[in-house]
């Protein structure tokens, strides 16, 4: 259980970082940020899966193909809005991601949610709110779009969990990888070549996003959702000193209220699902 929770800080440490990079990033086009993060991890994954003979292909492309492309446009989304407001909103408003996931799975899995549950996702769902209401900073379309970052997460989580045992994980990250590697080719033409330290930036890019999802998948397995997932909002915590020392972002109390709810929300939600 310890290992796991290590592991969990490890990956919220490495997406905190990864993070930091793309809002760092601002002057690239957010597609062009994409590749790097999906190109990054592909170079590694790829060639780990021939030589070990893991599935490319799998056996249910469907919805693997899905679960890949949902996944690029989510990330797409989240990497242009954090372009756009402070990293930390970002971040905890797309920590919403498990409402929709809970709701299309008791819609498509048929999986049974308790009426107390509901009360936890909607405080979840009024924090994000009284986030968008209350910080200015928030327009209205950087929170659509985040907010459709989130839902498209939700519907990734739910594709994953009936997947389930299906497919091997590394096989189920490929597809995003392969996705998000072809979806962003489709902007090259706004890309920019970098230059200098650029370089170490965007090549971190997809080497934090491979270890932070390497470590959030070997975490799961090793212990339990209630006891590693609220280590998983440690990354709220560092993309808030982030935010507040290298790009002068504060929040007031309101905002600050909002991201409380949605971290209270979510983790109330794992513990009733454990007593479940």
């Amino acid at each position: 259980m310890l290992k796991g929770i290590i592991y969990m800080a490890i990956a919220a440490f490495a997406f905190a970082w990864m993070n930091l990079l793309a809002k760092y990033l601002n002057d690239f086009h957010p597609l062009q940020v994409v590749f790097f993060r999906a190109f990054g991890t592909f170079i590694f994954i790829f060639p780990y899966m021939l030589s070990k003979k893991i599935s490319i292909i799998g056996n249910n492309v469907f919805w693997l193909t899905l679960r890949g492309v949902l996944s690029f446009v989510s990330l797409s989304l989240f990497f242009v809005v954090i372009q756009r407001i402070p990293l930390g909103s970002a971040v905890a408003l797309r920590y919403t991601a498990p409402v929709f996931s809970v709701f299309l799975a008791a819609l498509f899995l048929k999986e049974r949610v308790k009426v107390w549950q509901w009360f936890a996702l909607g405080l979840a769902l009024s924090g994000a709110f009284i986030m968008k209401g209350l910080d200015f900073r928030i327009d209205t379309v950087s929170f659509a779009l985040i907010i459709g970052s989130a839902i498209l997460v939700g519907a990734v989580f739910a594709i994953v969990r009936y997947l389930g045992s299906k497919e091997h994980f590394l096989t189920i990250i490929n597809y995003f990888m392969v996705c998000s590697i072809i979806g962003s080719l489709f902007f090259i033409n706004q890309w920019r070549m970098p230059i200098g330290q650029e370089w170490w930036f965007v090549c971190s890019i997809g080497v934090l996003g491979m270890i932070g999802q390497i470590f959030l998948t070997k975490s799961f397995q090793l212990a339990e959702t209630s006891v590693v997932a609220p280590i998983k909002y440690m990354e709220l915590v560092y993309a808030l000193i982030f935010g507040f020392f290298l790009f002068g972002e504060h929040y007031t109390l309101f905002p600050i209220l909002g991201m409380s709810l949605i971290v209270l929300g979510m983790l109330w939600n794992v513990w009733l699902k454990k007593s479940s």
